[in-house]
């Protein structure tokens, strides 16, 4: 019997139990012949793209979560919200919060990152900045941001040195300034978009097509003010220090922001027990694998979403890290799936995720939508677009994958036929 355990519950370890499980049934019986159990720290799975839209009341929390255990339970796959401590993974074995050892055969880490607002002194929610990362800080940031409302002043959105997802801090500067607007208070606010990346539009990515100017574009037709090459060195109640760097990463200029209001996007790392797991992990404890996605040192250990490594695209003046886009997780999740029944049925592992970056980045009134294969440069295509049509899209892929999850739905999402509808025909194998 091959026991397949999952550790995490969301965009990526969610989808990966129900295709798990609906890939075991194939060459067995659930339950008998196989068995798939989900570890989380959490009971509940929720829909991190929509992190904007909660943070300025456009979507309530209860909207986008769902209880785990209820919805896996419906398709026989075990749930544990105990959390783990450390994986052993010479002895294949989970050392779980509750102190129980969990045994297993095939491992899937999927647990998303830890949030390391320690590495600026005054970021985070419990300090100075909110965040948009998880569902929680999110509801937060929107109670206060809805206490700024009865007294506006500055506000500064962006991200710091090393974070490695830009197209979130992109999307929350435009939600709130199209939000301000609706309530009629946007005079009384004025806005600074900061970053570490090179030129506006990097999004870690080197740049996708003409993302420089339709990004730009964006900031400055909403009165955007924006800084790059930006590295904010602490962050105080209402007021933020940062250095200015040029080309070779030389201080040319420093200053302070003045915020009522702040968001900043921190770098991730690897969450305690994957990262203290040796052999498994890079120095900053995401996990390592190859095009198979497996850990090239223990081969029955497989890593899928932001907690997997990704060099940098290229050099840049600030550390600025690859994103890991949900089109792309799933992506690697199916790859990971097929390749455990490959290693079942004595089989060598052959599939690989196309490893490719669509991203919908919606501005509430607008958006703009990004394709790029692969997502690491140079590519066989690339594609930006801009228009109010991101903004429906964006909707309606998530109430696909809410649907997905409580469906329990294993179809890998249909990424041909979503190009298709944006007018691209032809992916990079095609090319």
């Amino acid at each position: 019997m091959a026991h397949v355990v999952i550790i995490g519950a969301g965009i990526g370890g969610m989808p990966a139990a129900y295709e798990m499980r609906d890939a075991l049934k194939k060459i067995g019986k659930i339950g008998k012949d196989h068995e798939v159990t989900v570890v989380s720290n959490s009971d509940t799975f929720h829909f991190t793209p929509s992190n904007p839209w909660v943070a300025v009341g456009w979507r309530d929390k209860e909207q986008i979560t769902i209880d785990c255990a209820k919805y896996l339970k419906k398709k026989k796959i075990n749930f544990l919200s105990c959390g783990v401590d450390e994986i052993l993974a010479d002895e294949n074995k989970l050392r779980l919060g509750n102190g129980q050892n969990l045994d297993y055969d095939y491992l899937i880490v999927a647990t998303g990152p830890r949030l390391a607002f320690e590495l600026v002194e005054g970021m985070g929610p419990e300090a100075h900045t909110h965040s948009i990362c998880h569902v929680d800080h999110a509801e937060k940031a929107y109670h206060a941001f809805e206490e700024f409302c009865k007294n506006p002043g500055p506000i500064v959105v962006g991200a710091v040195a090393g974070v490695s997802c830009y197209g979130p801090a992109y999307e929350y500067a435009a939600i709130l300034d199209t939000e301000l607007r609706r309530r009629k208070i946007r005079d009384k606010v004025p806005m600074t978009f900061v970053t570490p990346e090179p030129y506006i539009g990097h999004l870690g990515l080197g740049g996708v097509e003409d993302s420089k100017a339709l990004l730009e574009s964006e900031l400055r037709k909403r009165d955007i003010k924006f800084i790059t090459n930006c590295k904010v060195t602490k962050v105080h109640e209402h007021t933020m220090d940062y250095e200015e760097v040029d080309r070779n990463g030389e201080t040319i200029a420093s200053g302070s922001l003045d915020h009522q209001f702040a968001m900043l996007m921190p770098p991730f790392r690897g969450v305690g027990a994957v990262a203290n797991c040796e052999g498994l992990v890079n120095p900053m404890g995401f996990v390592t694998i190859n095009e198979y996605q497996q850990n090239p040192t223990f081969k029955n250990i497989y890593g899928t979403g932001v907690i997997v490594a990704i060099p940098p695209v290229e050099a840049t003046p600030l550390p600025v890290g690859t994103p890991k886009t949900g089109f792309m997780i799933e992506s690697m999740t199916t790859a990971i799936v097929h390749n455990i029944v490959h290693d079942i049925k004595g089989e060598e592992p052959e599939e690989v995720g196309t490893w490719g970056a669509i991203c919908l980045a919606d501005f509430g009134d607008g958006g703009v939508a990004l394709v790029a294969y692969p997502q690491i440069p140079p590519r066989n295509m690339v594609w930006a677009k801009a228009g109010k049509w991101v903004h429906v899209a964006k909707v309606g892929f998530e109430k696909y994958f809410m649907r997905k999850m409580k469906t329990g739905n294993s179809e890998p999402f249909a990424e041909k036929a979503f190009l298709k509808r944006m007018g691209i025909t032809r992916l990079k194998s095609e090319e």
